[in-house]
């Protein structure tokens, strides 16, 4: 993906001019006080916070982002409008414009996170002691580009979430005729071993790749899904991602689209010729 910027917490001109237009209007201020500190220093905090991992309630002011509640509270505001999937949604129909999305095969996998208290969307970790735990489930083309992501408790078995992952996949546009949200094949590993859900997979007019249990290794799909292994390296390397802090699932969530949205961003950058 090319070497980071020393500051990756500081939005870019361009990455502001896709954000901007959708984020929602703000709402008449209640009371008098302070000046609304604008909206792309607080989405400065919310990446300072997402890269570091550092606890809100601790972002240096001197920084000039505001308070960490004002990040946060802007941070729930902007998922619940639904920006980071618009986001998306705008990036993908970018790639795909360009003739960059690999539609031959997407990937499935998981990743388990500790979860430092219990709440929605949390589990009993069966790797982790029975502690609080969540999954990140995430679904990628063939290069890795993120197609779709998913929180659920660290309990959930892998392959209950194939359909409802595949559900997720935006309609994307950029290209003459419908758009598109359907690989041709699907890889896995054997945590998706059913069949049941190869017979599902079929119906959707999609080929079911899976190995399978019992079998030695040397099924050679090991070649096509390490994408989504270094993708799911990518998202925990944002270092609020790699253990689940917030009891409140749509934050996590929030924190999850955002890198989902960057990640996505870094490929349009690299695959894209026009800026």
């Amino acid at each position: 993906m090319g070497n980071r910027q020393p500051r990756p917490w500081i939005v870019s001109d361009e990455l502001w001019s896709l954000i901007e237009p959708l984020l929602p209007e703000p709402g008449p201020k209640k009371v008098e006080g302070r000046p609304r500190v604008p909206d792309r220093q607080a989405l400065c905090g919310v990446l300072f916070v997402l890269h570091t991992g550092i606890q809100r309630e601790y972002l240096p002011q001197e920084l000039g982002f505001g308070s960490g509640m004002t990040c946060w509270r802007r941070l729930a505001a902007w998922n619940e409008a639904g920006v980071w999937d618009q986001l998306h949604v705008l990036l993908l129909e970018k790639l795909r414009s360009n003739n960059q999305l690999d539609w031959e095969r997407a990937v499935i996998d998981s990743s388990h996170v500790r979860a430092t208290r219990p709440g929605p969307k949390s589990g009993p970790s069966p790797v982790d002691r029975a502690r609080p735990g969540s999954k990140h489930h995430l679904i990628v083309d063939g290069q890795g580009i993120p197609l779709a992501v998913s929180l659920t408790g660290g309990n959930r078995n892998d392959v209950t979430q194939l359909e409802p992952l595949l559900d997720e996949i935006p309609a994307v546009a950029g290209r003459v005729g419908r758009p598109r949200r359907r690989p041709d094949a699907l890889l896995a590993d054997r945590g998706y071993d059913h069949d049941k859900y190869r017979r599902l997979l079929w119906q959707r007019g999609i080929r079911p790749m899976i190995a399978k249990r019992g079998q030695p290794h040397g099924t050679g799909l090991g070649v096509f899904r390490y994408v989504v292994e270094r993708t799911i390296a990518w998202l925990h390397g944002s270092r609020r991602l790699r253990i689940r802090w917030e009891r409140r699932d749509d934050i996590h969530e929030a924190f999850l689209g955002l890198a989902v949205c960057l990640i996505t961003h870094r490929h349009a950058q690299r695959l894209c010729c026009s800026g």
